[in-house]
Formats: C-alpha cells, sequence, structure tokens
C-alpha cells in the first residue's frame, strides 16, 4: 500500500480502543519512527501540536475534533473506513441505532472531508474500486493477538461465532446449523457474542452460552483462552458485507481453532480451502453442518488446518 510519507507526528483519532486501529493502524505504524499519538474523541491536543501534524480519523469524525481543525488545519487528514461508511443505501438492515452513528459519526462528514483534501484509506480492494475517483490507499490487515493458542483437543469441542450487532442476519442464519450440529453431538457445545436478543433467539438450544459483549482489550485476552475446537465466520451477500475486511481470521487462529469461512472475496484474500481453513457457500447451510461434523471427528485434519493457518495470522 502506497500512501506518501507520514508526517512526523500524527494523532490517532478513536472512539475507544478497537479492532480496526489494532488490525490496521497500528500496523501501518509499526517502524515508522514517527512520534504516534492516540486521541479519544473528547480528548484534544494543544492546537500549536496540529502544525505539521498528519490527524487520522478511525471511522469516525468526532465534533471536538471536526470544529477543531476547522479553527487550527493540519498538514494532513486522513479518514479510515473498514466498512463502507459513506453509502447510506449499504446501512439497509442494520440495526436503527448503528445506522444512526453511522450516519452521524461518518456519513455526514464525508464533503467536509473532500473540501479540506483529507485523504481516504481503506481495508479492502472493494472499497478502493467504489471510491476510486478519491485515490484511495489499502491498508492489509495483520494480526493483533500475537502468537495463537496451541492446538487443544478437550473432550467438549467448543464452536464459536462471535459477531456484533451488525451481524444479525448471520446470527439467523446460523441458528438451524447449530441446532442441527448439537442435536447430533453431545460432546459439542455453541458460544455466541450477543444480548438479550441473541439469547431469546438460542434459548431453546441448552447446549449454547451467549456472552456479553465486551470491550476491545477483554476481547483480546477472551480470544486466547484456550479450548475452542472451530470458529464459524458466516457472511451473508449485502452491500455492507462487501466491504468487510477477514479479520475473523485472525480471531479464529488466536483461539487455536479452526475457522470455517463463507466462499466470498472476502475471505478468500486469506483462506485457501482446505489448507488454512474451509471456504463454503452461504446457499448450503446443510454443506456447513456436514463440514462441522467432519471436522470434528477428524481430529488430524483439524492439527493439520490449525497449524498451517498459525504463519499466516503473525
Amino acid at each position: 500500500m502506497s500512501s506518501g510519507v507520514v508526517s512526523i507526528r500524527s494523532f490517532v483519532v478513536q472512539q475507544t480502543e478497537n479492532p480496526s486501529t489494532d488490525f490496521f493502524i497500528r500496523p501501518f505504524f509499526s517502524g515508522s519512527g514517527g512520534e504516534v499519538r492516540f486521541y479519544t474523541f473528547a480528548d484534544v491536543p494543544e492546537p500549536a501540536e496540529l502544525a505539521g501534524a498528519t490527524v487520522i480519523f478511525v471511522r469516525y469524525v468526532p465534533p471536538a475534533w471536526k470544529a477543531l481543525l476547522k479553527r487550527h488545519p493540519a498538514q494532513r487528514v486522513v479518514f479510515f473506513m473498514d466498512d463502507d461508511l459513506f453509502d447510506w443505501r449499504a446501512f439497509r438492515g442494520m440495526p436503527w441505532h448503528y445506522q444512526r452513528k453511522l450516519f452521524r459519526l461518518a456519513w455526514r462528514h464525508q464533503r467536509w472531508l473532500r473540501e479540506i483534501g483529507a485523504e481516504l484509506w481503506v481495508s479492502s480492494p472493494w472499497l478502493a474500486q467504489k471510491y476510486a475517483a478519491w485515490n484511495p490507499s489499502v491498508l492489509e490487515p495483520q494480526n493483533p493477538h500475537g502468537d495463537a493458542a496451541e492446538f487443544i483437543d478437550p473432550a467438549m469441542k467448543t464452536i464459536f461465532y462471535h459477531g456484533s450487532a451488525s451481524h444479525r442476519g448471520e446470527l439467523k442464519w446460523l441458528v438451524p446449523v447449530v441446532e442441527r450440529v448439537l442435536a447430533a453431538r453431545s460432546d459439542v457445545c455453541f458460544e455466541v457474542i450477543g444480548d438479550r436478543k441473541v439469547r431469546d433467539r438460542f434459548a431453546h438450544l441448552p447446549g449454547v452460552q451467549v456472552i456479553h459483549p465486551m470491550s476491545w482489550p477483554a476481547y483480546k485476552a477472551f480470544i486466547q483462552r484456550p479450548g475452542r475446537t472451530i470458529g464459524l465466520a458466516p457472511l451473508l451477500d449485502t452491500p455492507f458485507n462487501a466491504a468487510r475486511a477477514p479479520t475473523k481470521f485472525f480471531d479464529i487462529t488466536a483461539a487455536g481453532a479452526v475457522g470455517i469461512y463463507a466462499d466470498s472475496p472476502v475471505y478468500r484474500r486469506l483462506v485457501e480451502h482446505g489448507k488454512n481453513g474451509l471456504l463454503l457457500p452461504m446457499d448450503s447451510p446443510g454443506g456447513w453442518v456436514e463440514a462441522v461434523l467432519d471436522l470434528l471427528d477428524d481430529r488430524e485434519k483439524r492439527k493439520i488446518i490449525k497449524t498451517k493457518a498459525d504463519p499466516c495470522a503473525r
């Protein structure tokens, strides 16, 4: 990726510690030798410090920083996005509170960003092609988790899906898959992250554990807890999903698990079917059930795929 020379002093503006910064922004600055400061929305530097500096907005433009830059322009402004945050049509199907957040903190600022000559950094070739008129730069994701958990084959196997609230379509799609797997095996449990609505959706299945959503720093520690067997990464064919980055590959690998991923351009960037994971079409939930059961029965296959996935995640 080529984005020109970064200023000696750079300000990374993020809502909180988050995966977007850790997967993309921190690796970009690693070894740069420049001074990089990380700020949350409410924290702003002294205006004089912006002279000659670069300001990188990670996904969102907070009001305090926009007001500051209007009065005291920085030498360089960058907006990074790893979802399609500039097309209102892509938000359809998202929870309303999430749509409002994207509109308030991202979508409505794009005209101002263009007016001040801000650069656009994106997480995928798909986004780069869609916003080609902005001449964006593509950042590749890198593993933020450190070494992956060791391969473990516990008596009780854990299958997991760690999607956010924006993945409610995938959660609905997974219900019959989980039902069939749990019906076929008594030595399997399913772990999912979600709120009360997710808990209610899986309430009829005693083998399901619903984990409350957590902060990104807490999740980085949580995902490396040993003992997980198979990670699932379904992805429906929607405009919003087309822009996603394949970061669940790193989460699943960090857990020491084998991943089953939607066969889409998103995951084909990192996953080779049968080598460092499995790629399966979303139009065949039964195929996912068969693949899960086959992996549960084949310890050596799981170990080989997990071993091949590790070098790609480092």
